[in-house]
């Protein structure tokens, strides 16, 4: 069953020139993907992609000069994008659920790291003090903290880096959410706890019917986590599809360049570095985006590619998916 589906999403910055002429960044560019419950999918691509633009447009937590311009992302039926902003906020922290890569800048400093999570799950439970504080020493119990009573007890500023990252996801997941959005949840983690949290979202996910978006540039992590994967550039998505398919016969040139440049095949001497810049959103080129850097780009790349099936679900947005 489809959790969310997210069609021809176009998220824009718009902003005026300091000689008053409207500029436009397509940061996202007709963003479509579908999502169903049991199912952790990934989300890859080179930073500035749009990844972290796409959870941001889903959660409604975009601040100007971005904007969604066009498109739909409906969740459990309901389109968010047309939702009022009081709506979405009763949905976020309790039906939805975004876990950001910056804890210190998501915890209030002046509240105890149990009075946070205490707070978040009685704004959507109807739960007394003292079940939501032993539901908040459940969760942190749940992500590895060590000691958790203390460390409900402490303030933010006492913990680590990696220690914030857990209360952040604990905070996260405290209301059992339908849909979480983790954003790098992991960076500066020691890979035992890396592997201990993403457990813990695939396990939510695999129990309980919920779906996960899992946004990373580490594609082990994508490769062991995720059910689907997304690759996008540039504002777009150019090939989705079941991970072991995308993985095992990549078919975008792009793809194929991510996988290429990822570390261990680059110390192995297999892999190769990207040539060239990203392309800019404020004036993208006409027809295929990653035509400038492509090793098979031909006169037919100054139209738009479309959407080509390899198998199942596996596609890939391009008019030379064939050639070598």
């Amino acid at each position: 069953m489809t959790l969310l589906a997210v069609e021809d999403l176009h998220t824009h910055f718009i902003s005026r020139s300091l000689d008053n002429e409207m500029r436009e960044a397509r940061a996202l560019n007709g963003v479509s993907f579908q999502l169903e419950r049991g199912r952790v999918l990934g989300l890859v691509g080179e930073t500035g992609a749009g990844k972290s633009l796409t959870a941001l447009s889903i959660m409604g937590l975009l601040k100007p000069p971005a904007r969604i311009v066009a498109g739909q992302i409906r969740f459990e039926g309901k389109d968010l994008a047309q939702m009022a902003p009081a709506e979405i906020n009763r949905l976020r922290g309790d039906r939805l659920a975004l876990i950001v890569q910056n804890p210190r800048a998501s915890l209030d400093p002046l509240a105890r790291i149990g009075d946070q999570l205490v707070r978040v799950h009685r704004a959507h439970r109807q739960v007394d003090a003292a079940a939501a504080r032993k539901r908040a020493v459940a969760m942190l119990t749940s992500v590895g903290l060590p000691d958790p009573e203390r460390c409900a007890r402490s303030w933010p500023h006492e913990l680590s880096g990696g220690m914030a990252q857990r209360v952040l996801i604990a905070m996260a997941l405290i209301n059992e959410p339908q849909l979480v959005i983790a954003d790098e949840p992991t960076t500066g983690l020691d890979v035992t706890v890396q592997a201990q949290i993403l457990d813990l979202i695939q396990g939510m996910v695999r129990a309980r019917g919920l779906g996960a978006i899992v946004i990373t540039h580490d594609l082990g992590v994508v490769a062991h986590y995720c059910d689907d994967v997304a690759v996008m550039y540039a504002g777009g998505i150019v090939e989705q599809g079941d991970t072991r398919a995308v993985f095992r016969q990549p078919r975008h040139p792009y793809t194929i360049n991510l996988i290429d440049s990822t570390p261990e095949r680059l110390v192995i001497g297999s892999g190769r570095i990207f040539g060239g810049p990203p392309p800019n959103l404020f004036d993208l080129p006409v027809g295929c985006h990653y035509r400038a850097r492509c090793p098979r780009a031909a006169d037919i790349c100054t139209t738009s590619p479309p959407w080509v099936t390899i198998a199942g679900q596996h596609q890939a947005r391009c008019h030379r998916v064939d050639q070598p």
